[in-house]
């Protein structure tokens, strides 16, 4: 009898286990040995085989406050020589053989602590104090000369220690106590804090920059691993969580929790191994001690991978994104607040141009995925115009007052007038394609219904939309697969153009003018935000028959900009009114899931 490769031409692969996202999202934690000393407020260092704790209180108090040092060798806790000053919620860093603590609370003399020691893995030393030792700073780096220790509220001041001198470095841009921290002095992240803090922040030897939030806001957590491939565990929301979160350099993912909810703890290593011992509340907390470990090796997931997994479901599985299951996340706040502007790119790669903040502005600015920065500006302000295209090859048009058909192409660094719209518009977002080849349809004055081509040098008119609007908005990669979503005044009706004509297809489910999109074709695109009577933050999902509610945008916004070429997986929404202007930006993730197969 044939098989499926004979018939079909291909092998199915068969795998034991579910291919995974990355090897971080493999890992689990598992029970290890007690503590010595049950104790809160303690720090320490990894990784999980290797780790040390330091200090704190066996209380809460800083009566109780202990000298104890342990290390663990991936059995069991030895305590080996003590500190020479005892101290809580204080700072290290490094490895077992070569580790720095400084700054925290104590009790010799009461008070905030500048007192520095490093540990040659048997004795410690005593070194030149810190310059500012308020407690609950945290620490991250490889060895004790090469220490990196963060903001602690309300200063956000960071010191770094080379040896045998501090210097003051580049302040974080927000100051927090309680950071979960990890990486080295030239390639770190500090991230959560208190108050009950979403926010990270990525070093790179010189300047903090805002990167992708936790998924959960937390205090005193502890992290490890590097700067591209980390995790954070623990903590309180409040109240104190399981929860643990790895970080691939651009965004965070919850993977398995730990068996107790606890914070204050001390922790540390790599994303493949880590170990987090001690904390609060509770004596099972303070006492115990969890290793965090991933598999040995593993399939990577991919989009569209069909495989059988033989092990315990005997069931034919795909890799899809699951984009019901995605959410907005905030992002880097760019430099010049407005609304109604001209914008294309994807969702680490994006432009927004020109647009309105009380006037027309001029000014451009370009987003990497972490920070937006200035670029060259456009040679016509203007508002309410459009865009589409990548960040380093775009296309803007249209606008007003008065209402122009002004094109320009953007290379990367400039911008270059271009032959006009047939038609001279505003007030339209239904755009897609590329730089050589788009279509943009609908606007005003008066409402209209045209829709017009460009090829990479000049515009043709194309058949009209169904329904004329403007207000409208979408947008894909394609000039041949587009859709038309919504208008004023608050329209439900959508259009799908082939490039050829356009088709009135399924309704959107919340009708809305001003809001934006995108999506790879007429059969799968994502809509946010807008305006029905109030500014909304709407997202629905299209998968080429219906419209699914999701997630909604963190914050209400209309007018906003958005990425012409992202993907239902990876959206942007920037700037816009709500209903004063904004510089806020959030990003859509969906993550990439394994799915049954199934036959009906």
């Amino acid at each position: 009898m044939a098989d499926y490769k004979g018939i079909k031409g291909f092998h199915i692969q068969s795998l034991s286990t579910d291919p995974a996202s990355s090897i971080g999202a493999t890992g689990s934690w598992a029970s290890a040995p007690n503590i010595n000393t049950g104790r809160m407020e303690l720090f320490g260092t990894g990784p999980g085989a290797a780790g040390m704790v330091v200090n704190g209180t066996t209380d809460g108090s800083d009566g109780n406050q202990v000298y104890d040092c342990e290390v663990y060798n991936g059995s069991s806790w030895t305590e080996v020589n003590n500190t020479d000053q005892r101290r809580q919620d204080g700072a290290s860093a490094g490895v077992t053989t070569s580790a720095l603590v400084t700054a925290g609370y104590t009790t010799s003399p009461r008070g905030n602590s500048s007192f520095t020691e490093t540990f040659d893995g048997t004795n410690w030393s005593e070194e030149t104090n810190i310059n500012n030792g308020i407690q609950g700073r945290r620490g991250l780096g490889a060895s004790e000369s090469a220490s990196l220790i963060v903001s602690a509220a309300p200063s956000n001041n960071c010191e770094l220690w080379n040896g045998s001198s501090w210097t003051e470095l580049n302040n974080q841009n927000t100051a927090r106590s309680g950071q979960g921290t990890f990486g080295t002095s030239t390639a770190g992240i500090g991230s959560g804090g208190n108050p009950y803090r979403a926010i990270v922040e990525s070093f790179d030897g010189t300047n903090w920059t805002e990167v992708g939030d936790l998924n959960t806001a937390r205090q005193y957590l502890s992290g490890g691993g590097t700067q591209t491939a980390g995790l954070v565990f623990g903590g309180s929301e409040p109240p104190s969580t399981t929860k643990t979160e790895i970080f691939d350099g651009t965004s965070w993912t919850e993977v398995g929790d730990l068996s107790i909810a606890k914070y204050y703890g001390a922790g540390g290593g790599t994303q493949p191994a880590s170990i987090y011992a001690g904390g609060t509340p509770g004596t099972p907390a303070k006492q115990s001690s969890e290793e965090w470990t991933t598999a040995s090796s593993f399939s990577k997931m991919t989009e569209g991978q069909v495989y059988f997994n033989s092990s315990s479901t005997n069931a034919f599985k795909v890799s899809q994104y699951n984009i019901p299951g995605g959410s907005w996340a905030s992002a880097a706040t760019g430099n010049t607040a407005r609304g109604n502007s001209g914008s294309f790119g994807a969702q680490t790669a994006a432009i927004i141009a020109t647009g309105y903040d009380g006037t027309n502005v001029s000014n451009v600015e370009s987003y990497n995925g972490s920070a937006w920065s200035e670029v060259n500006e456009v040679n016509s302000p203007r508002r309410e115009l459009s865009g589409f295209g990548t960040s380093t090859a775009g296309l803007i048009m249209g606008g007003r007052p008065p209402a122009t058909g002004a094109t320009e192409s953007w290379n990367g660094s400039t911008w270059t007038e271009v032959n006009d719209l047939n038609t001279a518009r505003a007030d339209t977002n239904i755009r897609a394609g590329t730089q050589t080849d788009g279509i943009y349809a609908g606007g005003q004055p008066p409402t209209m219904a045209n829709a017009e081509k460009w090829d990479g040098t000049s515009w043709t008119e194309v058949s009209d939309l169904n329904t004329a609007r403007e207000y409208g908005g979408n947008s894909g990669t394609t000039s041949t697969s587009a859709l038309g979503v919504g208008g004023s005044p608050q329209l439900t009706v959508v259009e799908a153009y082939d490039g050829t004509s356009w088709t009135e297809v399924a309704e959107i489910n919340t009708g809305r003018s001003n809001a934006m999109g995108g999506g790879g074709s007429s059969i799968a695109a994502v809509n946010s935000g807008g305006y029905t009577t109030t500014t909304v933050a709407n997202t629905e999902s299209w998968n080429g028959s219906s419209w699914t509610e999701l997630g909604d945008l963190s914050n209400a916004v209309y007018v906003q900009g958005s990425g012409s070429n992202a993907s239902t997986s990876a959206q942007i929404s920037f700037y816009g009114a709500r209903p004063g202007y904004v510089a806020a930006s959030e990003e859509w993730t969906a993550s990439l899931v394994n799915k049954t197969i199934t036959v009906s």
